[in-house]
């Protein structure tokens, strides 16, 4: 097929690469325009503009994709446009554009986790099994017809950054086997029932505060769902406390208030919880390096009976919520406001644990 591809994080990667692979004329690549990141704030490329460069593909960057760039993408004349995290928003016109319009790679089995962090959200509410989904894109958002769908565990040590590499390898496969059906014309698109939707709102910075008061199984969800970002964190002595790994002991009794500290081991540092205790095994003190426990232990001296945490409020006078990437590990990812009812994992598509989900207008992709 002749395809236009448009995608811009390390998400889209892996599809685009199995294109080219799969010997599709890929008559342009659009991408986001390069942009200041880190905290250098230097202007970088996309993962996605750097890996077409190396397959020798031509890039192309609008700010939007207003009338301007409509016609350039009608000059290339694609058969289709595979969008694989792309950013933008694409109009009915863009859509209409190529001859089998505009085909989605997205994170998720939909209708469940439409929206922005489906990869975080199902980590977070609990799912014991997510997956990806071949779309075709209109004007609702995530919310056009499936053309193929794929599944895969996630487990009890699954982060978002985990995740999000396995979903994004196999979104890459999921998509040329799909396009090879459509082109042999033997598959046809399932209606997505809205009955059965939901909403993986974008992540906030203040969802990374830990309510101890939860129980561990719940914070041991929302610790995975937000790494790399945005680190979910606690207070220590006054200082902003980034928490980077994390064990669940829902079996161990406590009698100690939420925060409290009730060992202090080489293994990890327990705390207790609403329900049980969290061991913390990788920590990040306020302008420090990504520790081990028995690093964190050996340098700061925690000791039991020392309480973390504090108000909301304090988390803006203490720090900042932006979360660097670790001087050590890390990794890529996305996540669900829920209460914390959702305690049972649920087979993806359940509906618990999700949002009510309204249709929502525009393709951001």
């Amino acid at each position: 097929m002749n395809l236009v591809f448009a995608g811009t994080p390390a998400f889209a990667v892996p599809a685009l690469k199995a294109l080219a692979e799969a010997g599709h004329v890929l008559r342009a690549v659009y991408t986001q325009p390069d942009r200041p990141a880190g905290r250098g704030r230097r202007v970088g490329e996309s993962a996605v503009k750097q890996t077409a460069r190396e397959l020798g593909l031509p890039v192309r960057q609008p700010a939007r994709l207003d009338a301007a760039a409509a016609g350039e993408l009608r000059v290339l004349a694609p058969d289709a446009m595979i969008v694989v995290a792309y950013g933008q928003l694409l109009s009915p016109a863009v859509l209409a554009i190529p001859r089998l319009g505009c085909i989605n790679v997205h994170a998720s089995l939909l209708p469940r986790w439409r929206g922005a962090a489906p990869i975080a959200r199902a980590i977070e509410a609990g799912d014991a099994v997510t997956g990806v989904s071949i779309m075709q894109m209109e004007a609702g958002l995530d919310t056009g017809p499936v053309w193929a769908s794929a599944e895969t565990a996630i487990t009890d040590t699954d982060t978002a950054s985990t995740l999000h590499d396995r979903l994004s390898v196999l979104g890459a496969r999921l998509l040329t086997d799909t396009l090879a059906r459509l082109a042999r014309g033997d598959i046809a698109a399932q209606i997505q029932d809205d009955a059965q939707a939901c909403y993986a709102k974008k992540l906030r910075k203040e969802e990374a505060i830990i309510d101890w008061s939860q129980p561990a199984a719940v914070l041991h969800r929302r610790i995975r769902a937000f790494l790399p970002r945005p680190v979910a964190c606690t207070t220590f002595r006054g200082k902003l406390l980034r928490l980077w790994g994390v064990d669940p002991l829902e079996s161990t009794p406590t009698t100690s208030a939420p925060g409290t500290l009730i060992a202090v081991e080489a293994d990890g540092i327990r705390v207790a919880t609403g329900a049980g205790a969290l061991n913390l095994t990788r920590l990040q003190l306020e302008g420090g390096k990504v520790l081990s426990a028995h690093e964190f232990a050996n340098g700061q001296r925690p000791t039991v009976g020392e309480r973390l945490g504090a108000p909301a409020s304090s988390y803006r006078e203490t720090g900042s919520f932006d979360s660097p990437q670790p001087t050590r590990g890390g990794g890529a990812g996305a996540f669900p406001g829920h209460g914390a009812r959702a305690l049972s994992r649920q087979r993806a598509g359940s509906g618990a644990g999700c949002s009510a989900a309204g249709r929502l207008q525009g393709g951001r992709r």
